[in-house]
């Protein structure tokens, strides 16, 4: 018995040949041309406006001094911090487009979220306390608070807020300044720094950091301490 070839009705078939047109114009369609469309990689990761995202490791971006956050692209172009998914999408990207993009998240402003219960002790919390605020002369450790601001927001032009981050991202970046993965131009002063704590040290450092909320106006302060406790040429680098 021959096969028959049932023919649609035509006003199905018009229906079905005008969609899969309008699929096709959709696709062939470019994307706009505008930098939040352009940017939209960053934010897959570090969230909606550089806000970052619940997953404990990617940094909020948004808010940060621009100047820190153009070296840092810099180095995960030229190989001074190894990530290779960004290095994979600066490698070509000129200084200018660079500064375009910090120019872009640091003039963002998204409220911080409440920061997680802290999963350490009491103890182990007052220790990080007073690392961050006093520093340990005995150990020639300077506070976090001498570089990065008496609120720990940071200081323009180049120096990051501490505030507002993963711990495990606050973990992962001590560890690689300990093991050379995350490097800046010489002299290192964060990499002296790591070097001088030991691991139960950084944890109880990362977890008072991570625990503290974020005033909704925060943001970083105008310019660096008039004295830096270290010699830190690659500051903010």
């Amino acid at each position: 018995m021959p096969y028959r070839i049932l023919a649609a009705p035509a006003p199905a078939l018009a229906l079905a040949l005008a969609l899969a047109l309008s699929h096709l114009s959709a696709a062939a369609a470019p994307p706009p041309d505008t930098l939040d469309a352009r940017l939209l990689a960053c934010t897959g990761c570090h969230g909606d406006q550089g806000r970052a995202t619940a997953d404990g490791y990617y940094p909020r971006i948004a808010g940060k001094p621009a100047g820190y956050l153009a070296n840092q692209l810099v180095n995960f172009r030229d190989g001074r911090r190894a990530v290779p998914a960004m290095t994979w999408m600066v490698e070509h990207l000129s200084d200018d487009y660079l500064r375009e993009i910090a120019a872009h998240f640091a003039s963002r402003h998204p409220p911080y979220p409440a920061p997680p219960p802290p999963a350490v002790s009491p103890e182990v919390l007052e220790r990080g306390r007073r690392l961050v605020v006093a520093g340990d002369p005995s150990r020639e450790l300077p506070a976090c608070t001498a570089c990065h601001g008496e609120a720990l927001l940071g200081a323009q032009p180049a120096v990051p807020g501490l505030l507002g981050l993963p711990r495990d991202y606050l973990n992962a970046q001590f560890g690689g300044w300990l093991n050379g993965t995350r490097r800046a131009m010489a002299p290192d002063c964060m990499a002296t720094i790591a070097k001088r704590l030991p691991p139960a040290d950084i944890a109880a450092v990362t977890a008072w950091l991570a625990a503290q909320p974020v005033p909704p106006a925060a943001r970083p302060a105008a310019a660096l301490p008039a004295r830096l406790p270290l010699d830190c040429g690659g500051l903010g680098r």
